[in-house]
């Protein structure tokens, strides 16, 4: 059982901005939300040869924090992920672990060329963030077209999607004590 997510904010966004986006995850998962500063040097994460932060590096960094066994985590960074098999990710969770970590870099409508969208942005950071959480809560990626669990490959799918689970996820997840029975 879960007695809480943290968002740890290593990135440039505002806590109290944070806190406001991330609401409806608190009314999702039925449990108490955190939002807290979390100063990190993400130097050693870099990866010259790829100009990328390495996703492993940054989510170890998190060991050194004190984490409560009860709670999953999520580290927020601004700076570009990857793993060693993909270009990119947006983000990446221990399955049915304790920590997750998502980038705001390639979210932000500025990557892109775009005029920026604190709106689109905060809520392509949500849905992000509660797709990392549902891997930690066991789920494996979904094939529904607006489920919050099917895999973005860009952007553009993470827009289509919506920040809830399809009926299907949130059957597998309906077990677990600290899940919303009901999604809007």
């Amino acid at each position: 059982m879960t007695s809480g997510i943290c968002i740890y904010n290593a990135s440039a966004l505002d806590d109290d901005i944070l806190r406001v986006s991330c609401s409806r995850i608190s009314e999702l998962f039925s449990t108490e939300l955190h939002v807290r500063h979390f100063p990190m040097n993400v130097d050693d994460a870099y990866d010259e040869s790829r100009s990328q932060y390495s996703s492993l590096i940054l989510l170890s960094g998190m060991r050194g924090a004190t984490l409560d066994r009860d709670k999953k985590y999520v580290l927020v960074v601004d700076v570009d992920l990857y793993t060693p098999v993909l270009t990119f990710i947006f983000g990446e969770a221990q399955f049915e672990g304790q920590m997750a970590i998502v980038s705001m870099h390639r979210l932000s409508n500025e990557f892109y060329g775009l005029k920026a969208n604190s709106a689109l942005l905060e809520d392509r950071l949500q849905k992000e963030i509660i797709h990392e959480l549902g891997h930690m809560f066991g789920l494996y990626h979904c094939h529904h077209f607006e489920c919050v669990m099917r895999s973005s490959t860009y952007v553009e799918e993470i827009d289509l999607k919506r920040a809830r689970f399809c009926g299907q996820c949130l059957n597998l997840l309906s077990g677990h004590a600290t899940l919303a029975a009901h999604h809007p």
